[in-house]
């Protein structure tokens, strides 16, 4: 299986999880990362990008 083959997998499995698990927990550390994000966010240390754009980055670098 290619990486890109496993990358698509990977998203179909976590579209599946998502629209069948509603009552799934967070891990309780999840919480400090999205706050040491969040806070990078505010400080400009860090900036969002598009999740389409991101994907084909990865993708790129893999191949």
């Amino acid at each position: 299986m290619t990486t890109e083959d496993k990358l698509k997998a990977m998203e179909v499995l976590w579209d599946d999880i998502c629209r069948n698990l509603p009552d799934f927990s967070s891990p309780a550390w999840h919480e400090h990362i999205l706050k040491e994000r969040e806070q990078k966010l505010r400080e400009g240390k860090d900036k969002f990008v598009d999740w389409d754009q991101a994907k084909k980055d990865i993708l790129a670098s893999v191949q």
